[in-house]
């Protein structure tokens, strides 16, 4: 029987053993792992919704574009969607990416880790640049952050909502409420749109969220599988045109956000798996992405694979990733950035990528030559 331990540790072999689609009994949930099922999932919301109660990161901060179909996902989401086009992205937030990567990098003193000194403090202050929140320190975001993820972890591991994510929220909610009073951020433009203010401060958390825990997550998986391989670390380095690649194979290998919850609305037959109405399916994005029907060796981490953008891990259908583009941007600069300490090297106690719904690294402890 899988454990939730077991998914938390290591979910690959369960996900592989499964796979198209199983019953997680730990989960309470039909679990798909296949890359085809996922996407028949994901794209089609009449029959696999995000809107009910159970749904983990609604019981945390109320409805948003993430916990909604239809056309209340469409209000909610459709105020905060245009400024994270590719080429607005592109655009706005090149410079200031790259500023505050400089500031970072600068400022890191070895041995270092590089999810609290660079991969942490750049999505917080990314995330709150994007939506024009007031000015807070890096800390203090990610305590709240780190409580409320917590807490959405525990509810999708059939525990409460805890009284840490719930007080972090209500330090959230006051934080991007007086947001709304500038009269040009995202967040008072959403607020100009028609949502109430619970409603912003909803959508807002998940989009920082997801920001911090997107991009967190990407650049230090993606570090951790170089470090951790050293010749395909070596080919990057001999020609960096394979950077962009190589971040793209450990999204396949690793997604930060590991699984997305739905919700079936009829009974139906899923790969001859008879899921009923009102069962949980469980899309792991992460058995997506070792899928042997669409990834050769799929446990390999392969810098020149050429299909490896193939992976799900911004998911797909209406729900796909909304800050995409903003958050590749930022993993590839730091990336850039960090690959020039010479020598870098990977601490030997530095862990591996670890959590049930976001997979990372805990720590990223590395050192280089002076």
């Amino acid at each position: 029987m899988v454990t939730v331990e077991e998914l938390t540790a290591d979910p690959h072999p369960a996900l592989a053993q499964i796979r198209p689609v199983g019953w997680v009994e730990a989960l309470n949930s039909w679990v798909v792992s296949s890359r085809a099922l996922a996407i028949t999932v994901l794209r089609d919301p009449e029959t696999f919704t995000v809107d009910d109660p159970r749904f983990s990161t609604a019981q945390v901060v109320g409805p948003s574009m993430l916990s909604l179909d239809g056309n209340p996902h469409k209000a909610h989401r459709d105020p905060f969607e245009s400024p994270f086009g590719l080429a607005e992205t592109r655009r706005r937030f090149t410079g200031p990416v790259q500023q505050t990567v400089d500031g970072l990098m600068a400022a890191l003193e070895q041995p270092a880790d590089l999810r609290t000194g660079l991969a942490g403090p750049l999505s917080v202050a990314v995330v709150a640049l994007s939506l024009g929140l007031p000015p807070a320190s890096a800390s203090t975001v990610l305590e709240w952050y780190t409580a409320i993820s917590e807490s959405v972890s525990g509810v999708s591991a059939g525990r409460p909502v805890t009284v840490e994510g719930a007080a972090a929220f209500a330090e959230l909610h006051k934080h991007v409420a007086a947001g709304i009073d500038s009269s040009d951020s995202l967040v008072a433009a959403a607020a100009h749109a028609g949502l109430g203010v619970d409603e912003v401060v909803a959508n807002a958390a998940v989009l920082m969220f997801g920001g911090i825990e997107t991009t967190e997550g990407m650049i230090t998986n993606a570090l951790w599988h170089l470090l951790t391989h050293r010749d395909q670390l070596d080919l990057v380095l001999a020609d960096p045109s394979l950077l962009p690649n190589a971040m793209e194979e450990s999204l396949r290998l690793e997604p930060a956000a590991a699984v997305v919850d739905r919700y079936a609305t009829r009974d139906l037959e899923l790969a001859g798996r008879p899921i009923r109405r009102g069962d949980m399916v469980t899309v792991s994005l992460a058995g997506a992405g070792r899928d042997p029907e669409v990834f050769e060796s799929p446990d390999d981490f392969d810098v020149r694979r050429a299909n490896a953008r193939r992976h799900l891990a911004f998911a797909s259908g209406p729900h796909i990733c909304l800050g995409m583009h903003l958050t590749r941007l930022e993993t590839l600069v730091a990336l850039e950035a960090v690959l020039k300490l010479p020598g870098l090297r990977l601490a030997a106690d530095s862990p591996p990528p670890r959590g049930l719904v976001f997979r990372k690294p805990s720590a990223l402890r590395v050192s280089w030559d002076a």
